[in-house]
């Protein structure tokens, strides 16, 4: 897997009503970003990388999981 060069993401809000339609992609983002963070390792080395990578999946899938079974309250509907 190839963690590109691009410059580190902040961990965005990705509820609603923050954000919709959220991608796997920015969960994945997310993820990485966040084990990027507590590893302090921008990219692993080559000996670490299987480990790095099962955290990424990890918290993606727990992040996932998250997301599907939060309670948001609605913002009240407006009448015209």
């Amino acid at each position: 897997m190839s963690y590109g060069h691009a410059m580190c993401r902040s961990i965005k809000t990705l509820r609603e009503p923050y954000a919709s339609d959220v991608t796997t992609e920015d969960v994945r983002a997310a993820a990485l970003q966040y084990v990027r963070k507590l590893s302090g390792f921008r990219a692993p080395s080559a000996r670490n990388a299987e480990a790095f990578d099962r955290a990424v999946d990890a918290v993606a899938a727990a992040t996932q999981t998250l997301l599907e079974d939060l309670q948001v309250k609605q913002a009240p509907q407006r009448h015209p």
